[in-house]
């Protein structure tokens, strides 16, 4: 059987992590590969946000690559607001003959505003303080809604894109819904 390519995208606070790592439990050997917590990784990466960026990116890159070539799933909750990260990601799946399904967690812009005020309060790794201060960071008045607006955006011009209403507090259901959905899409 061949692997499987998962790329959860959504705005931040959607759940993408979470439902990522829940995924990977279900999946043996797969790998949750959060290119945030890549970039936390990456010695005073917030000193220059850009380069640091790039450098998670080409080695979750390079890790994916390896990782399918072994035979295994992969999956990677990132928000991406253009498309050059996932047609890398299927470039790379391609070349492993790996189904690649790409999914947008939905919820509603008034929800991630809030969802997002409230992991501000209390963030749970490195990589979401992180997060966290490089939107504090961003000029505009609503960088959240921003973002939200621009994830929606891609998804539209992505004909694969699969949409999957992420419903807060119900973890487990949106689970359900999720390996329904890449079980489908792998087929």
């Amino acid at each position: 059987m061949a692997p499987t390519l998962i790329v959860l995208n959504g705005p931040p606070a959607s759940g993408k992590s979470t439902l990522a790592r829940l995924l990977v439990e279900r999946r043996p050997l797969a790998l949750c590969l959060d290119i945030d917590d890549v970039r936390s990784m990456l010695g005073a990466s917030l000193d220059d946000p850009d380069a640091a960026g790039v450098a998670a990116r080409r080695l979750a890159l390079a890790m994916t690559d390896t990782h399918l070539a072994a035979g295994f799933d992969v999956v990677v909750p990132q928000l991406l607001m253009r498309s050059a990260l996932l047609d890398e990601l299927e470039l790379v799946a391609r070349r492993h003959a790996a189904e690649f399904v790409e999914v947008l967690l939905q919820i509603g812009r008034d929800e991630a505003i809030h969802a997002f005020e409230q992991r501000r309060a209390s963030p749970e790794s490195v990589a979401h303080r992180h997060s966290i201060e490089l939107i504090d960071r961003m000029a505009g008045l609503d960088p959240i809604g921003e973002m939200y607006d621009a994830v929606q955006r891609l998804a539209d011009r992505r004909p694969g894109c699969h949409r999957l209403a992420a419903r807060r507090g119900a973890i487990d259901a949106t689970l359900d819904e999720l390996v329904d959905l890449v079980e489908r899409a792998a087929r």
